[in-house]
């Protein structure tokens, strides 16, 4: 498997807060070693909010524009959850790399959530290059997919939250409430 993972025909959307920038160069660097399309959603090292550039990855996935999407914040989890409110996005935070190779072939997840300060580079990257590299299995886990997206149709209204310019003023982060 893995040969259909990496035929896209659209880019990858990468996004990070300001904690999760660096493990997004490192992925930029993959991308561009791989020859791998990708589209910068932001952030750099400035701090910033990470529910602004979740949605520019999970709004893109959610209406087409992207098939797969990349976040990675201090710990993924706050991405993760952000990622997870947009219709159609099976968005997951991976920490290992049987975890990346299980939510690609049995939940087809769409989205790879990362945290930039709990997972070292080279986790990141094996995690990376088995997320990209492994296909859905399709089958039984069908029906599991079928039933989220019964679910996403009763309880999405159809508006997509993704404003163009960031919703909050610059701050500076409290260093007593870093990673």
């Amino acid at each position: 498997g893995g040969k259909d993972s990496m035929l896209m025909n659209k880019p990858i959307y990468i996004g990070c807060d300001d904690s999760g920038f660096a493990a997004k160069q490192s992925i930029i660097n993959y991308f561009n070693e791989k020859g791998i399309e990708y589209v910068d959603c932001g952030s750099d090292d400035t701090p910033s909010r990470y529910p602004y550039y979740a949605a520019k990855v999970a709004s893109a996935v959610s209406v087409g524009t992207a098939d797969k999407g990349i976040l990675i914040c201090g710990s993924g989890i706050g991405m993760s959850i952000a990622a997870n409110k947009y219709k159609g996005v099976r968005a997951a935070l991976v920490s290992d790399s049987y975890s990346a190779y299980l939510t690609r072939r049995h939940n087809d997840s769409n989205v790879l959530c990362l945290g930039g300060c709990t997972s070292g580079r080279w986790t990141i990257l094996e995690i990376l290059d088995i997320w990209l590299n492994t296909d859905y299995d399709g089958g039984h886990h069908d029906k599991s997919l079928e039933l989220i997206a019964e679910l996403e149709s009763c309880n999405f209204s159809g508006e997509c939250w993704c404003p163009e310019e960031k919703p909050y003023p610059d701050f500076e982060w409290d260093p007593a409430q870093k990673l």
